[in-house]
């Protein structure tokens, strides 16, 4: 007997290696990719700046230089001004003693009832538990020796080295990155070109794209927010003046500076804020104000302005923002948090432009990642009317219905009638997707009226099953509101009626298991009424028209459509062929 073996698919797990090495290489890489992070977030900013200098026929290293020491000179005479305010707000802190006092009396006012008694029985509890049990009659407590400790007064020294500490490395991280900010700059194409070069001559066209959108949404984005934060602070400064907050001016510089990080920043800004009004304030009106002030432009701002200006230019998902936020401040901490906007931008343009990363945009990007057509039939096998019906809604909102049945329900119907032939779709959901579609249908038909002019009689005949039926369906009620008597004639009923020489006969046919059945329909069709006007309906399909005409032999039909507003265009062509001259 021969044994036989079975292979099994190996799992290939690249990818989220991949993705392992990838994080843990930027968490123990963060001393080098932080610096250079930053760096090149400035040279995005300061770069247009040295471009503007150098045409006016400054070199580039001047011009860099000359950039360089405004930034630092705009950004320490900043930081000196916000400085001494708050050192002055810290020095009139003890004239408002007695408020604070106040309002800490205010604060620990006794609770009263059921309350007041359930802490009282807790404390009594907690005491009763935290007593040492008493010593045995015969036994005496050995005496504890006592302690020795040796205390050293700390000096002056002691106390600044324990100030600078925590800015050490921040203040080392930011030299680092004004040193490598100042060589990008000087050697901005130089360094452009050698990344050219390192991904391969054969790429250069992807690559350019690539980086000249990822410099462009980065760049907005970094504009977008200055000026957003800007007005942000200015606003925060504005209100807290008009409240009579202390140091106004100081509030709103601060305000506007801690909006670049996200999230934290404005929340550490206002109750800093709102710390100082609380002790500054004789009665409650003021801090509840301040509170307000900060809670309401925030809501607005974040929530209504930051998306519409944001949305278009970084092509980042608000969620994705707030997931990749997320992880960036997890791996590399303060600077992350800064970091995590632009670095989110880079690897969405990144997965848009390179074809092994397109993961990355299918999961920051804002794009939607289905169609319309995709998301209503997904609802549908969902059995999720409701929402099907919102989908379509929405895309009538801003479409015709043609555009609706055209680019959703019949693209969505295809997608139906795949799975169904493939015996990937359960009756259960078929009877669904078939009843909601004609129920849909139905409502539609009832938004707009039709149309009183007479203009003859168009027969739809469905080619096979019941997507083309309802994809008949649709067309007759087009063709009804403009002026056609529409009705939906299946093959059998066809032979029943008196099909007069001036009616257009419509095949509605489905693709891809309905054209051999319309071809068939065609034959007998120009046998039996050789004058009538035949238009065969194959809805969406893709390929060359001509060649599929040529399919049908000598029984062509006179018109082969692809959309339904194609029929209804040729059926008022053909009623109506003067005025369509004329026009």
């Amino acid at each position: 007997m021969i044994s036989q073996r079975v292979r099994r698919p190996a799992f290939n797990g690249w990818p989220v290696t991949v993705v392992i090495l990838a994080i843990l290489a930027l968490y123990f890489a963060r001393l080098v990719l932080i610096p250079l992070a930053l760096a090149i977030t400035m040279t995005f900013i300061l770069a247009p700046a040295v471009a503007w200098l150098q045409k006016i026929h400054l070199g580039r290293t001047v011009a860099t230089l000359i950039v360089i020491s405004v930034a630092i000179g705009l950004t320490g005479f900043t930081g000196s001004i916000v400085f001494n305010q708050f050192l002055s707000v810290i020095d009139e802190l003890p004239k408002y003693k007695e408020n604070i006092v106040d309002k800490a009396a205010a604060l620990r006012t006794p609770m009263q009832g059921t309350l007041r008694r359930a802490a009282d029985t807790v404390s009594e509890l907690s005491k009763e538990i935290a007593k040492a049990p008493p010593p045995a009659p015969d036994q005496h407590p050995p005496k504890a020796p006592t302690p020795v400790q040796i205390v050293q007064t700390p000096d002056g020294l002691y106390y600044l080295r324990t100030a600078l500490t925590p800015i050490v490395a921040p203040l080392e991280i930011a030299g680092v990155a004004l040193i490598f900010t100042v060589f990008m700059l000087i050697k901005r194409e130089d360094l452009r070109n050698r990344l050219f070069r390192l991904g391969g001559l054969a790429r250069i066209n992807m690559m350019t794209q690539a980086l000249d959108d990822a410099a462009g949404r980065v760049s907005r984005y970094l504009l977008l927010q200055v000026l957003v934060n800007g007005i942000f602070g200015a606003l925060i400064g504005l209100g807290l003046f008009v409240i009579g907050v202390p140091a106004a001016t100081l509030w709103g510089v601060l305000a506007g500076l801690a909006r670049f990080i996200p999230y934290a920043g404005t929340i550490v800004v206002g109750a800093l804020t709102l710390l100082l009004t609380l002790a500054v304030s004789q009665g409650w009106v003021a801090p509840l104000l301040v509170l307000a002030l900060f809670a309401v432009l925030e809501l607005i701002i974040g929530n209504l302005v930051e998306p519409w200006l944001y949305g278009s230019h970084t092509g980042v998902s608000p969620l994705a923002l707030l997931v990749a936020t997320t992880f960036w401040t997890m791996i590399w901490g303060w600077a992350g948090l800064i970091l995590a906007t632009p670095l989110t931008v880079c690897l969405s343009v990144l997965g848009r432009h390179v074809r092994y990363f397109s993961f990355l945009h299918v999961l920051l990007g804002d794009e939607e990642v289905l169609s319309p057509a995709a998301h209503f039939y997904q609802r549908l096998l969902a059995m999720d009317q409701d929402e099907a019906r919102t989908i379509a809604e929405r895309f009538l909102a801003d479409q015709s219905l043609r555009e609706v049945y055209d680019q959703v329900m019949v693209p969505a119907l295809s997608l139906a009638e795949q799975d169904r032939h493939k015996g990937k779709l359960d009756e259960a959901r078929e009877n669904f997707i078939f009843l909601s579609s004609r129920e849909l249908i139905a409502e539609f038909g009832e938004l707009e009226p039709n149309s009183e002019e007479s203009r003859g009689r168009v027969l739809c005949v469905p080619a096979a099953d019941r997507a083309d039926w309802i994809t008949a369906s649709m067309l007759a009620q087009l063709l009804q509101q403009q002026g056609f008597v529409g009705v939906v004639a299946p093959e059998k009923t066809l032979a029943r009626m008196t099909v007069e020489a001036d009616d257009i006969l419509c095949i509605s046919a489905l693709p891809p298991f309905a054209s051999a059945r319309a071809q068939a329909l065609v034959a007998r069709f120009r046998t039996r009424w050789p004058r009538a006007r035949i238009i065969v309906g194959l809805w969406g399909h893709s390929g060359d028209v001509e060649r599929s005409l040529s399919r049908f032999g000598r029984n062509r039909p006179d018109r082969l459509c692809t959309t339904l507003e194609e029929v209804v265009h040729q059926a008022l062509e053909w009623r109506e062929p003067v005025a369509e001259s004329k026009a």
